[in-house]
């Protein structure tokens, strides 16, 4: 009734109510439409306004750890390699970096295995394996190592990570191949918060952790 006092036109009348309509959703999917994946670009936005990021990897160095040559490796034996530029995913993916800063708190729970996979070579994984070593003696910032020795964990159904704010309801980020997800309804964020307080006690501590890497590097 607004719209039309408003004398909004029909076409642009049915747009807003559609972004109503999508707007009263919980959670929404996001599809890449170029090179650079959307999701990276929605996750960007998303991590600026978080002031505490919690991040669960099983596989891989999570992406705001990862340095320029790691991630390269991985675009490289991607199936994206021919079909995307890998300069302009690495400066977006570097540019999330932006995000460390004194005032916000991050997590990352890393298995092991993630960081004996040879992304790029042994070279390439010294300096990832030093980097996230680096990083972690920052005080704001926790890295807790899963152990393989551990056999099963909680963290079996795959990555994601928790963005909680200050002045908004946490959003949980999830990503495959070509999409990626974001959750914010009450019941998904309790089954993923589960996960995470699980992995807080199976996890190494933070300083058992840098020892662990120390070792490998070693």
């Amino acid at each position: 009734m607004l719209l039309g006092l408003c004398n909004v036109k029909p076409d642009e009348a049915r747009r807003l109510l559609a972004l109503f309509k999508e707007s009263r959703e919980k959670g929404f999917l996001v599809f890449p439409e170029d090179g650079i994946p959307d999701q990276v670009r929605s996750l960007i936005e998303q991590e600026r306004l978080a002031n505490k990021i919690t991040v669960w990897s099983m596989n891989v160095i999570p992406g705001p750890l990862q340095i320029p040559d790691y991630i390269r490796a991985l675009i490289e034996r991607s199936v994206r390699a021919q079909t995307v530029s890998a300069e302009e995913i690495i400066a977006a993916k570097t540019a999330r970096q932006g995000i460390f800063h004194y005032s916000r708190e991050f997590v990352f729970y890393i298995h092991e295995q993630a960081l004996h996979l040879p992304v790029g070579g042994l070279a390439v994984m010294r300096e990832q394996l030093l980097h996230v070593l680096a990083m972690a003696n920052r005080l704001y910032i926790t890295v807790r190592v899963v152990p393989i020795s551990l056999g099963a964990h909680a963290g079996l159904s795959g990555s994601f990570r928790l963005l909680s704010y200050e002045k908004y309801e946490p959003v949980v980020f999830t990503e495959t191949e070509n999409s990626s997800l974001f959750v914010e309804d009450k019941a998904s964020l309790r089954t993923y918060v589960d996960v995470l307080e699980l992995l807080d006690h199976q996890a190494l501590d933070a300083e058992q952790s840098k020892e662990l890497i120390t070792s490998i590097l070693g």
